[in-house]
């Protein structure tokens, strides 16, 4: 304190801290100094949020908010799995505005980062972890997005895994497609592709499979995408409901890749026991597993093992967006999708070999429970009503190109 300066006053020798003085001072002189600043702030403030309004690209919201003319936003349910990825990768393609919704328990982050790279515009693509079993989640996000059209992916899908946990299947299929048609009506989307299964349908006497073969699924998986099936058609049919535009998909066996390379099927290492067959004859060509495992060989087929249609992921996607192109108000479209050709296990493994130039050992088991011996699609309606046709149908160049993937992400997209 002997250091601190001194003031004289008039008159008066006594003496005060100049830190008071400081603050007197303030308190006298600088207060409409303080006063004129915050005035000036303040208009500053004004001035900017009129600028930003006037702004084309401001809303004050996302634009994933709000309708737009001339730009459709789809929300793709299970968008960072297998083939709801292809599918958005198709939609961005096509000028689409994506939302993808994912819990990622099947899907991969890597998927939505490789889209995120392929779009980084604004206003392109956006990706919400959320469960869809959480009705309250769904709902805010219809609340808080301006969709057009659902396209609805997410679900489980392995028929042998189904029958070890059914009440899993039926939660994650049927009560949550019940959750996005609840979350649609309340948000007045009118417009649903849905994706089915060929697993509805009775195991037919004839081949092959038409949209009016009888529907009596001998899996969980198979019944509860019939089930979902029935909830939507009588959604359809209420009054409230009337103006909906609905497309039903049932399609067989996916396979195949992006042709570019962009995109491929990577099932999570716990569950290739329950996964398609063609990511098991990879990881034996790998050498990730030590072989394939055949199930079944007394089906009443030509070689013993089961038939099935193969259908090109490209393929696939091609037809949700021609569905998406024709879906029309108050209508209701249920379509097969396949290539209308039978391949058996035999051949599709000796496709396998010739496309990945391995030696893959093969063992034959016992029938896995709830597989039909042969089923494959009569694809004449569709092509008739929305002009499709598969155009991937060679299985070994199908099978060439996702091993392609394959070999270039031994790990699949790596870490989440």
């Amino acid at each position: 304190m002997s250091t601190t300066p001194r003031s004289r006053s008039q008159g008066s020798r006594t003496t005060r801290p100049w830190i008071l003085s400081g603050m007197d001072f303030a308190g006298s002189r600088r207060k409409p100094n303080l006063t004129g600043k915050i005035a000036v702030a303040a208009a500053l403030t004004v001035m900017c949020i009129i600028v930003l309004k006037q702004s084309p690209s401001f809303s004050g919201t996302s634009v994933f908010s709000r309708h737009e003319t001339g730009v459709t936003h789809v929300l793709v349910t299970g968008g960072a799995g297998y083939i709801g990825s292809h599918a958005t990768l198709r939609l961005l393609s096509d000028k689409y505005r994506v939302t993808i919704v994912d819990n990622l328990s099947r899907g991969n982050m890597g998927a939505v980062r490789v889209l995120q790279q392929l779009f980084p515009e604004p206003g392109r693509l956006q990706f919400i972890y959320a469960d869809l079993g959480d009705a309250k989640a769904v709902n805010k996000i219809f609340s808080e997005n301006a969709f057009d059209a659902v396209m609805h992916f997410a679900a489980v899908a392995y028929v042998g895994e189904s029958t070890m946990e059914p009440l899993r299947y039926y939660h994650n299929i049927t009560s949550n497609t019940l959750t996005v048609l609840e979350a649609m009506a309340a948000h007045n989307v009118n417009t649903l592709i849905y994706s089915s299964t060929c697993a509805t349908y009775v195991e037919p006497d004839t081949m092959p499979i038409v949209e009016t073969t009888p529907q009596n699924p001998i899996n969980p998986y198979g019944k509860a995408k019939k089930m979902a099936e029935d909830i939507i058609l009588d959604f359809t049919k209420s009054k409230k409901q009337s103006n909906m535009a609905v497309m039903i998909l049932r399609y067989f066996n996916v396979i195949g890749s992006d042709p570019e390379g962009r995109l491929g099927e990577a099932p999570r290492p716990e569950l290739r026991e329950h996964g398609r067959i063609s990511g098991a004859c990879f990881d034996a060509a790998l050498g990730i597993i030590p072989g394939l495992k055949v199930r079944g060989t007394d089906y009443s087929t030509a070689d013993g093992t089961c038939v099935r249609d193969y259908i090109d992921v490209t393929d696939l996607v091609d037809a949700h967006v021609k569905a998406l192109g024709k879906a029309q108000r108050g209508k209701v479209g249920i379509y097969n999708v396949g290539t209308g050709q039978g391949r058996s296990v035999t051949e599709f493994v000796e496709a396998c070999k010739k496309a990945t130039g391995a030696s893959i050992k093969v063992e034959y088991l016992a029938r896995r429970p709830g597989d039909y011996a042969e089923v494959y699609s009569d694809p004449s309606k569709i092509h008739m009503e929305l002009n499709w046709t598969a155009q991937y149908t060679d299985l070994g160049q199908s099978l060439a190109q996702a091993w392609k993937w394959q070999k270039a992400h031994p790990n699949g997209y790596g870490p989440a």
